[in-house]
């Protein structure tokens, strides 16, 4: 074998597939677009109140595919303090409204604060504190771009089915912490939140009416499009 044949494989994969992308490589695509200081405020609000937000890679990733939308309505299940929320609405119309949904009311007093800090008028967002599944049960048929569900694993199946409803054709539907730090994928990991989450993307994946992909930025993001027809 020639030097240059040893210093290029002939498979560039090698030693990558295995273990996934390196960690450099993918610590350089979380910090793609970076945050301003009314995320990293919202970050830290987050870890004061036991709070996990979505990490940077899954935010951009909301912002690109609420703007590839064009998504005007949005609901988003599971408020936080307002990390997602206000990825959401970077990519949405600049005439969209967010729906957001949180049983937890100083969540969305945080959030309220993350959205008007970073400059976003009231009237782009409405914040709904109850039980997810009580609130999106009375939301309009058909009538929103994107939902976006970062709730109790265990009730995943369940949002998936409202989402269907509310979505139009064309409409994405996203899954945050999908991966769950590698247990999803060990078959030996069995506890009910992980299976939940495996029953969900076996949901979504065998969904004739969906077109799926599984992100792995972050902690995950499942993502589905509506097909049009």
């Amino acid at each position: 074998m020639s030097t240059a044949a040893a210093e290029h494989p002939a498979d560039p994969w090698e030693g990558i597939i295995a273990t996934g992308i390196d960690p450099t490589s993918w610590a350089y695509a979380e910090d793609y677009t970076g945050e301003g200081e009314v995320v990293t405020g919202a970050r830290a609000s987050a870890a004061e109140s036991g709070v996990v937000p979505i990490g940077p890679g899954s935010s951009a990733a909301l912002s690109m595919l609420a703007a590839g939308v064009g998504a005007k309505a949005v609901v988003e299940i599971g408020t936080g303090t307002g990390v997602s929320g206000l990825a959401l609405l970077r990519g949405m119309r600049t005439d969209g409204t967010l729906t957001t949904v949180d049983i937890d009311a100083e969540n969305q007093r945080l959030a309220r604060k993350t959205f008007l800090d970073a400059g976003v008028p009231s009237n782009r967002f409405r914040l709904i504190a109850g039980a997810g599944l009580d609130v999106v049960t009375r939301l309009t048929d058909g009538h929103y771009d994107l939902v976006f569900c970062d709730a109790d694993r265990r009730e995943n199946t369940a949002y998936l089915h409202e989402a269907l409803r509310l979505l139009r054709p064309g409409g994405v539907v996203v899954f945050a912490g999908i991966l769950s730090g590698g247990r999803v994928a060990d078959p030996a990991i069995r506890d009910p939140d992980t299976t939940a989450l495996r029953d969900l993307i076996r949901a979504v994946r065998d969904d004739d009416d969906l077109v799926s992909a599984l992100l792995p930025t972050s902690e995950g993001l499942l993502t589905a499009a509506k097909r049009l027809s």
